[in-house]
């Protein structure tokens, strides 16, 4: 069974929900000049709905991201997790973990 699209009940397209969320978070825009960034490529939208979409559909984005990362990561060979050493003052005595 697959998962249902988390933009089943929105009218607008999946591409502009990803493209408005994006711009927010990668550059430092405000709301209001992301939707101006918008009204300029003749795409009406409030400053609202972009916080809206960031609220619903940042979360998402952020977790795929993360997992492309990771899918990544360990597609390389050399891909391992290694322990740091590491010296920790407690009580004014160094302990080595």
């Amino acid at each position: 069974m697959t998962k249902p699209s988390p933009f089943r009940y929105f009218k607008t397209s999946p591409e502009i929900i990803r493209l408005v969320v994006m711009l927010y978070v990668s550059y430092p825009l405000s709301l209001r000049n992301v939707a101006g960034l918008l009204h300029e490529r003749d795409i009406e939208i409030r400053h609202e709905t972009v916080r809206f979409w960031w609220n619903r559909f940042g979360p998402i984005f952020a977790a795929d991201i993360r997992r492309k990362q990771i899918e990544r990561m360990r597609s390389l060979p050399h891909w391992r997790w290694y322990w740091d050493e590491v010296f920790v003052k407690i009580n004014g005595i160094t302990h080595y973990i």
